[in-house]
């Protein structure tokens, strides 16, 4: 029991240190968003964001490393740097100014309840579909990620550069 206690804390310790990169590497990259927006696109700019997100998720399946996990979180965080800025940069065009605080509080709700059933049938998911195994739900992540920012291509933005 204390093996794995010990090795619960080691995983817990881990994920510390993953998350730490993560966030670290977003509020990093949040500045450079802006330059490579302004010399593409907002549309392309979180496309490519997504897609090296999804890539880095996608990753975390094939390393036999753990200490290479670093890179992959890395990767999520360019990604998460986007997903808290870009969405709201392209939908404020087009909103009507006195309106703006309204409908940004409903898109919020259009991440929001979709986080809440994710977080409420992932897990029965992962034992059903995927027989517990944790890895194959990562990667589901990273392809949906990665089809999500080939699908950010069909929103309508009318950013000057887009």
């Amino acid at each position: 029991l204390k093996r794995v206690q010990k090795e619960y804390n080691d995983g817990a310790d881990w994920l510390n240190v993953c998350s730490s990169v993560r966030n670290g590497v977003a509020a990093i990259f949040a500045f450079i968003i802006p330059l490579i927006a302004y010399r593409t696109n907002r549309k392309i700019t979180h496309m490519i964001c997504l897609v090296i997100g999804g890539l880095g998720l996608l990753s975390i399946y094939f390393i036999g490393n753990p200490t290479m996990i670093i890179v992959s979180m890395g990767m999520v965080g360019i990604a998460w740097a986007s997903i808290l800025s870009m969405p709201y940069a392209m939908l404020s065009n087009a909103l009507p100014a006195n309106k703006m605080g309204y409908y940004m509080g409903v898109f919020n709700f259009f991440i929001v309840i979709p986080q809440i059933v994710a977080a409420g049938i992932l897990g029965f998911f992962t034992m059903k579909v995927f027989h517990a195994n944790t890895l194959n739900t990562i990667a589901l992540g990273g392809v949906s990620m990665i089809l999500a920012g080939i699908l950010t291509l069909l929103v309508k933005d009318d950013d000057k550069n887009g």
